[in-house]
């Protein structure tokens, strides 16, 4: 890439640099010398065709998150155009677009410059192209709605007849970009685009897709992780009714048939004798001992502050903990499935998928392509949580199809999705603390014991304070002596990125201790957390937010509790606070959530609001209902009988309370899952004196 085209680099702890803002060097293209464009494409995010309308190429996954919407406000903001008349185009997996990998509650943040500057450089080249027309300098034109206006005389041209003559003007290396004051369309509660067709049916998931003379494929795969085939009989399978063949891959055996249902009750009847590796006879209460191994080990330093060795004297107060949370799983509504198509020397993928760049780039290797003649399209999802930047159902997919030489669509069961899936790995955190006589805090510990995700994908060998088990463990509170250390358990288990990664379980553990801490201090959860931050800081601005809309010191009544947490994360900052009924059988009822979240500028306080409420409710899931355990090296759990999901009956009321200002903007998909365990149980504790250090809820063990 040229020099120019490197806008800026931000390092991030443990996995070395990303490109925050990375405009490749194709993205500003011109129309070559002597060629009539019919389309004004000055970025690869962005075209404008002879009537005008502009289409918006969004490169981002939509998972239900709401970047079809959000991107392309980008756009339209900085191009001046109204947004009804905005296209949206979702984009193929192609490496123009930059990163294509949707996780990490980066979209909007590594997006915001480049989409931004891809609408100013085309504003700027057609105030440029009518200035030229009116022999005046482009500084007395502006532009707006879908025309560029003479400011002397208010004589005003359309984007539809400047295209042309603005495709041949040379692309200006700076643009001035719209001051946040005087936003039109960012910030702007607009209605997301992919709503009304998911209404009316004809979104297209990837479940939906369907080619001529497609077959239907599933796949059976081995009980224990680790397994492999010894031998099959698939006799039984091939004398059913509309089935046409059955293909072993790499991960299992495939039945093809002309129906998906065909495919699952084929799969059912195959007699295969699997080795079932080394892990057969290994179950959840080995793996659980395999990390209550380390809680008396010292782990190595990932921070620390103070002297938090030396002796304290007898005039403090010590108290510890062991938190502790299991294997979980993502559950997307829409189970994993992709269509494939090999012909003519070249594959064509359909997948909803997180990672469209390396479902091409594994699938190229998988059928001895070059990365060029495969093409990945991306569908819509119903849900991923992180399951879709695994790229396995769409090497499966690619395999069954150069077995059979048929366009395929794969689907998954649910069962196949909760057994032969990626997890969230478990932890055990040990934590420690001190306060004074004064109830001043002066010890904070806090050792973490869990796989490291990297380690367990690609053989990454770190120390605990360069991987990923240190992410959610920085403590924002001002206590003179702090120490952070870690363990890192190796497991067989196959563990990934699940919504927030390890800030899922280690803010969990600080935030619950942090309210023992305030307790063991006799002070106010709130006023103890909000005494330990800055008064400038925007995470006490946001705890404070949500204590006084909670109505905090309002006591809450005989079995019910409020408790408070806030996080830092994502570039943002959030807090909630959780109010609890808990009956005389146990039975804890979540009656209410408050939110406060700042996450800097607000691109679409919709979009900011359905994520956190759906954030809050994503953990309370998990926080209150589910595990994954293991018994034969394998998943016990199968469907939503076993691993539930909370109900609309049983979801709380939430309220959001979004903070409005110019800091830079802020992840926000991740954003709510951090404060929202350690508010529950703080609730809890608040309700019944009972503590819960392990996940999920139970006041009965």
């Amino acid at each position: 890439m040229r020099r120019r085209d490197f806008i800026k680099v931000v390092s991030v702890s443990g996995g070395g640099l990303i490109v925050a803002s990375f405009v490749p060097s194709q993205l500003f293209a011109q129309i070559k010398e002597g060629e009539e464009p019919t389309i004004f494409s000055p970025s690869v995010f962005l075209k404008i065709d002879s009537n005008g309308i502009p289409t918006v190429m969004v490169h981002r996954s939509e998972m239900g998150q709401g970047v079809r919407t959000a991107l392309p406000m980008l756009v339209a903001e900085e191009l001046k155009v109204d947004w009804d008349t905005i296209r949206i185009e979702q984009a193929d997996a192609d490496k123009k677009y930059g990163s294509q990998t949707t996780g990490g509650s980066w979209s909007i943040r590594l997006s915001w410059e480049p989409l931004r500057k891809a609408g100013a450089v085309a504003r700027t080249m057609l105030i440029t192209a009518a200035a030229n027309k009116w022999n005046v300098k482009p500084e007395n034109c502006r532009a707006d709605k879908g025309y560029v206006i003479n400011k002397k005389n208010n004589e005003k041209l359309s984007y539809a007849e400047l295209v042309n003559d603005a495709s041949k003007l040379p692309v200006p290396e700076t643009v001035e970009m719209t001051d946040p004051e005087d936003f039109k369309i960012i910030g702007k509660s607009i209605p997301r685009v992919d709503t009304p067709p998911k209404v009316r049916g004809a979104a297209k998931f990837g479940i939906d897709i369907v080619l001529p003379g497609m077959v239907y494929a599933a796949v059976e795969r081995s009980p224990a992780f680790g397994g492999k085939v010894k031998s099959y009989d698939a006799s039984k399978t091939k004398s059913s009714n509309g089935v046409s063949g059955v293909v072993e891959i790499s991960s299992g055996v495939a039945v093809v048939a002309d129906s998906t249902w065909k495919t699952f009750k084929g799969k059912n009847e195959l007699n295969i004798e699997w080795d079932l590796g080394p892990n057969k006879n290994v179950n959840n209460e080995d793996i659980r001992n395999s990390l209550k191994e380390y809680l008396d080990k010292e782990g190595g330093i990932i921070s620390s502050k103070g002297n938090p060795g030396r002796d304290f004297g007898k005039d403090v107060k010590v108290i510890e903990a062991t938190y502790e949370v299991p294997f979980i799983t993502h559950a997307p509504m829409e189970p994993m499935n992709c269509v494939a198509e090999i012909k003519n020397g070249k594959a064509e993928l359909w997948a909803p998928t997180q990672n469209p760049q390396s479902v091409q780039s594994e699938a190229a290797k998988v059928l001895g392509m070059d990365e060029k003649d495969v093409i990945v399209h991306v569908t819509l999802m119903g849900g991923a949580f992180g399951r879709r930047l695994q790229v396995d159902y769409a090497i499966e997919a690619a395999e069954i199809a150069k077995k059979t030489g048929k366009p395929v669509k794969l689907t998954w069961t649910r069962e196949d999705g909760m057994k032969n899936g990626y997890y969230r790995p478990p932890s055990m955190n040990k934590l420690s603390g001190a306060v004074d006589s004064n109830g001043n805090p002066v010890l904070f510990t806090h050792h973490v014991i869990a796989p490291s995700i990297a380690q367990n994908r690609y053989g990454a060998k770190q120390e605990p304070k360069d991987s990923d088990i240190s992410g959610g463990t920085e403590v924002h509170y001002d206590i003179p002596n702090i120490k952070v250390t870690g363990s890192i358990v190796p497991t067989f288990v196959p563990i990934s990125w699940l919504r927030s990664v390890y800030n899922t379980q280690n803010p969990f553990a600080a935030e619950a201790f942090t309210d023992e801490l305030a307790y063991a201090a006799g002070k106010d959860p709130f006023e103890f957390r909000r005494d330990l931050l800055p008064k400038d800081s925007r995470l006490r601005a946001v705890l404070q937010t949500a204590a006084e809309k909670s109505n905090w010191y309002e006591k809450p009544g005989k079995n019910k509790g409020k408790g408070i947490s806030c996080f830092s994360g994502y570039g943002s900052f959030s807090a909630m606070v959780a109010e609890v009924s808990v009956d005389e059988r146990n039975n804890v009822k979540v009656d209410k959530f408050i939110c406060a979240v700042d996450c800097g500028i607000v691109v679409n306080p919709n979009t900011v609001k359905a994520q956190m409420e759906g954030g809050i409710i994503f953990t309370l899931s998990a926080a209150l209902k589910q595990a994954i355990t293991i018994k034969n090296g394998g998943v016990e759990q199968s469907n939503f009988d076993d691993y539930m999901m909370m109900t609309y009956d049983e979801a709380p009321e939430i309220e959001v309370h979004i903070a409005h200002n110019t800091f830079p903007v802020g992840g926000i998909g991740e954003v709510a899952v951090g404060p929202t365990s350690p508010a529950l149980v703080n609730a809890i504790f608040a309700a019944t004196g009972k503590r819960v250090r392990r996940l999920p809820v139970s006041l009965t063990s």
